[in-house]
């Protein structure tokens, strides 16, 4: 009897337990950020079908479900997967098909570079990018005396840094049809004692790129996937691409749908004719991984190059003023074209001048109309009163931390010491808007997201200089950083309901780092590793 009373009283409890929940995934032992509106803390998370099902402590967890693989954390610190608002990820790609020219510190190291990439390769056109002529003793652009005299005939353009200016040699000037006599409004075709140097600024670089062999589908593949890879292990799970023309999008969208590319990918449609004729017509297109709804739009050039538009001369070269790289009548065309088909409109924008102008177009433009999120991409020297316009709830900045910390050793000399003050101004940008979405912009800059978080907060180079940070008044706290990098990244995409935090609902995108990026010494997270990157719950 007594027996059978221990059994009833075992069936008894055994019944009345809760059977748990099978689920695909669980993290257990997690110092987990989950960047939800409280920003509050979690231990652990359920996953299902690749979005994240249920969020608390580990014995919750525990308790209430089972999976199949179950991810013990040991206390590393948990991340929503980063989104990189402001790149270029196909061009990267791309760029490690070509010689790759960062880092180089002087004109002698590019053309070794040049040399040993023709060396291995022997191609017909010669294509590369990376240089600086800031990073060089000799600050001056180069000449293609030299790349004339090692290469007569195959020509050659190598792409500045910050895509803004371009050096050929006469084999490409010629195969382009470009003279000294070539003039195109908003750039330069850079000219001494009256003779081409082969540098061209802005515009005029279409006329060599219009002449570049076209890539093969397996050579864009294969870009595209190389790129995937180097940012899936720095923890990057969303890029925002500024500027695709129709082809890549629709290649893109091919590997997606074949799960090859898992990337989630934010296109921005580059402003061309042929491009906007096709996707504004379509509407917007939206699947789990790719996004198109938004046009990229250049206003300017670059500070480096001295082709940002500024509203009084460069303090280092008297006269000069840099250049729109559009017309003014043209883009206030383009402004109403793409709020009449509910189109984002997101523009590149370098100098004061630059920035006022499509500031004050973004905001006549959007008169009446509400949550259009229209983004100022950069947003780098801003001056006057011109703050003011990213108070209209309809203009977001985009901007890009390492930019800070790449140029503040030469930005004062071409701005002077009063308009710096307008400069890299996120906190002032931040406290005008309320979001800041954050990028790196790379290939410009490297791609790693937590150079980008560094610069943000610390606003000093991996030296540690300079010391107290470069006008660190406009820094970032490490909160307003990483949902710069999250969240309000997403915000800036329309996707905060899907991404950008832990929470019950959205794609299970996520990251376990080496390093507590909240907590750890700020000279840690330039050095912080990436353990794992997860998409739709699925290691990468």
């Amino acid at each position: 009897m007594k027996k059978l009373l221990t059994i009833f009283v075992l069936t008894l409890i055994l019944s009345c337990q809760k059977e748990k929940q099978q689920v695909d995934t669980i993290v257990i032992n997690a110092n987990v950020y989950t960047v939800n509106s409280n920003f509050d803390k979690a231990e652990a998370f359920a996953i299902k079908d690749g979005k994240f099902f249920k969020i608390g402590t580990t014995k919750d967890i525990q308790n209430n479900f089972v999976a199949d693989t179950i991810i013990d954390a040991k206390g590393q610190a948990v991340f929503p997967g980063f989104i990189d608002a402001h790149c270029h990820f196909y061009g990267m790609g791309m760029n490690l098909q070509t010689v790759d020219l960062t880092g180089t510190t002087s004109f002698e190291e590019v053309m070794k570079r040049v040399l040993d990439y023709q060396n291995e390769r022997n191609t017909s056109f010669i294509i590369g990018r990376g240089w600086d002529q800031n990073d060089w003793e000799d600050k001056n652009f180069p000449n293609k005396k030299l790349l004339d005299a090692l290469f007569p005939n195959t020509p050659i353009a190598l792409t500045r840094i910050d895509g803004h200016a371009l050096l050929c040699n006469q084999a490409a000037l010629d195969l382009a049809n470009i003279t000294k006599d070539t003039k195109i409004d908003g750039g330069e075709v850079v000219l001494e004692n009256g003779e081409l140097t082969g540098v061209l600024i802005d515009n005029p670089m279409e006329l060599v790129y219009n002449i570049f062999p076209k890539p093969t589908r397996q050579l864009q593949i294969e870009g595209l996937m190389d790129a995937q890879e180097i940012c899936a292990s720095l923890g990057l799970t969303t890029v925002s691409d500024a500027g695709l023309d129709r082809n890549v999008i629709e290649l893109i969208d091919s590997l997606q749908q074949t799960g090859d590319l898992q990337m989630r990918v934010y296109g921005m449609v580059s402003n061309t004719k042929e491009n906007l004729d096709y996707y504004l017509p379509k509407g917007k297109i939206k699947t789990e991984k790719l996004n198109v709804q938004s046009v990229k739009v250049y206003a300017d050039g670059a500070l480096g190059s001295r082709g940002a538009a500024l509203k009084t001369p460069y303090a280092d070269a008297e006269n000069h003023f840099g250049a729109m790289v559009i017309g003014l009548e043209d883009f206030e065309t383009l402004a109403k074209r793409l709020e009449a088909a509910n189109y984002q409109m997101n523009t590149h924008a370098i100098g004061d001048s630059a920035n006022s102008f499509v500031l004050k177009t973004y905001d006549k433009t959007l008169q009446g109309k509400t949550d259009r999120r229209w983004r100022v991409e950069h947003a780098q020297i801003i001056t006057d009163n011109d703050f003011e316009y990213f108070k209209n709830e309809n203009i977001l900045p985009s901007i890009q931390p390492t930019h800070a910390t790449s140029d503040m050793y030469w930005a004062e000399d071409r701005l002077g010491a009063e308009r710096i003050k307008g400069a890299y101004a996120y906190k002032t940008l931040l406290e005008s808007s309320g979001k800041v979405a954050l990028g790196t912009d790379f290939p410009i800059e490297q791609v790693s997201p937590f150079l980008t978080f560094y610069a943000a907060v610390a606003r000093q180079d991996l030296e540690q200089f300079p010391e107290g940070g470069f006008q660190i008044a406009d820094g970032l706290t490490r909160e307003e950083t990483l949902k710069g990098m999250t969240i309000w990244a997403a915000y800036s995409n329309f996707e905060e309901n899907e991404k950008g935090s832990i929470e019950v609902g959205k794609f299970a995108d996520f990251i376990i780092l080496d390093h507590d990026i909240m907590t750890t010494d700020l000279i840690n997270i330039p050095i912080t590793k990436v353990e794992q990157t997860f998409i739709d719950g699925v290691k990468q």
